[in-house]
């Protein structure tokens, strides 16, 4: 590839991007870096323990008055 190749490519990621979101791509690389560095070396493993272990509640389904009418009725008769 030329400078020119480059300078090209240069200028359409600007435009397509914005220069907005170009400058917030440097910060934000550099944070995942460092996160996949730590994750790599073990050193989060033990700051990131939760307190407690989760537990699932579901609400029960609400209840159907045209079912129980139904049945309801039928058993009435």
């Amino acid at each position: 590839m030329s400078i020119w190749h480059l300078i090209i490519l240069l200028v359409v990621v600007v435009v397509v991007f914005g220069t907005g979101k170009l400058t917030k791509i440097g910060p934000d690389l550099g944070a995942a870096i460092r996160g996949f560095k730590k994750s790599m070396s073990g050193e989060d493993d033990a700051a990131v323990k939760p307190a407690a272990p989760e537990t699932l509640r579901a609400d029960p389904p609400p209840a159907d008055s045209t079912t129980q009418t139904q049945h309801d009725h039928t058993q009435n008769k």
